[in-house]
């Protein structure tokens, strides 16, 4: 039976412009591109969810049902992979693009001149002090790209994740099965943002700060998707 929980080191409750909202993660299986992620949010968030809740989901778990994810052992980078991997700064919180296979996914799904336009505005913002240029130029999809950390539930480990195809699309065909409002959210315990919301009008700004703690974990939590319910 689905109950909802929260996860080990994780608030709860977060309050945002006065208003106090609740963080419910929710626990699935390991989804993979076997699954339809409709039925999997029908089966595991559906019979959790009241009204005046929204549904978010991780674009990992969105993105692993399109068939988003990778074997590293498929991906040869090419030199300029290499090369711009390790100026990459690296983090406990993921890889990013610091290795030779997800920078060559980047190269791959944004375009190589892109990228190298990112790249050299990225040494500007660091002359400058000013970190995170690189991300702005090269946008969404490069961000949303992640490689295995030692704490990646299996098979992920030994996978390079893209970012989910068509995030609003997505997120308003999962609205329409569920019958309630459905974020696509890239986030981790640095922050994140908001890539694909059901409803055009939705605030993703303030839906990016009620979720900036990252509330799903960043390990074996195995909660792909989470509610958000004000208190």
């Amino acid at each position: 039976m689905n109950e909802l929980t929260h996860n080990d080191g994780k608030n709860e409750m977060i309050e945002v412009d006065g208003i106090s909202y609740i963080r419910h993660p929710i626990k699935t299986h390991v989804v993979t591109d076997k699954d339809n992620i409709n039925d999997v949010c029908q089966q595991y968030a559906a019979p959790l969810l009241q009204d005046g809740d929204i549904l978010f989901i991780s674009e990992k778990c969105v993105a692993c049902t399109q068939k988003r994810a990778i074997y590293m052992k498929d991906i040869h980078p090419r030199r300029l992979a290499v090369i711009l991997s390790r100026y990459v700064t690296k983090t406990p919180h993921g890889i990013g693009l610091g290795i030779p296979e997800t920078m060559e996914m980047a190269l791959r799904e944004c375009g190589t001149i892109r990228i190298l336009f990112a790249a050299f505005i990225s040494v500007i913002g660091k002359i400058f002090g000013k970190r995170g240029w690189f991300y702005m130029i090269a946008g969404e999809k490069a961000s949303s790209i992640d490689g295995p950390c030692p704490n990646t539930i299996p098979p992920y480990n030994e996978c390079v994740v893209l970012g989910p195809l068509n995030p609003d699309e997505t997120a308003s065909d999962i609205a329409k099965h569920i019958g309630h409002p459905t974020l696509i959210v890239d986030i981790n315990d640095l922050g994140g943002n908001i890539l694909g919301a059901s409803d055009a009008s939705a605030d993703r700004d303030l839906y990016a700060r009620i979720l900036k703690d990252n509330p799903l974990g960043q390990s074996h939590e195995c909660t792909p998707m989470g509610i958000i319910r004000k208190a």
